[in-house]
């Protein structure tokens, strides 16, 4: 009983093994695929249109302070590869401005209405960054191709 306490002891003294972390991969733009999800781009904001700003009406506001603004921003971004629409939320909108070269972190791919936008949610990240040296190929929209769900019958 005795050996087991100070086994316990020992252990809890011991510093925690310290936690590697990797270094992200980049993708191009012309890597994405639907459904896919962690993809880190580093990309130029071409053009930026507001599609919902919502904010509480007053007498909510005094009803709950939980409730908050609600924007949503359609971005057209891209790299060397091709371009890319880019749904920005909230706080995102005021990072996404046209001609800013932007990071994103742990994004995923959202289909709507049958074709592919970008998304960063709670465990991604927007991040302005210095401006890149690459021209952006705006000829390959990947938004444009429209993607359809075909069920496939299992042979019996």
């Amino acid at each position: 009983m005795a050996t087991a306490n100070s086994n316990r002891q020992q252990k809890q003294r011991q510093p925690a093994a310290a936690v590697v972390k990797r270094k992200p991969v980049f993708v191009k733009v012309d890597h994405l695929k639907p459904g896919t999800k962690n993809h880190n781009l580093i990309v130029k904001v071409l053009s930026f249109d507001t599609v919902l700003e919502k904010g509480p009406r007053p007498a909510a506001v005094a009803a709950s302070q939980r409730l908050r603004n609600t924007r949503i921003a359609e971005c057209l971004v891209g790299d060397e590869t091709g371009t890319i629409l880019l749904t920005a939320r909230n706080e995102q909108v005021d990072l996404v401005k046209p001609g800013t070269t932007i990071i994103i972190r742990n994004a995923k791919i959202d289909m709507f209405k049958g074709s592919m936008r970008l998304a960063v949610d709670i465990w991604g990240r927007i991040q302005v960054t210095e401006p890149a040296n690459f021209a952006v190929k705006e000829d390959n929209n990947l938004s444009l191709v429209e993607y359809e769900l075909v069920t496939v019958a299992a042979d019996e």
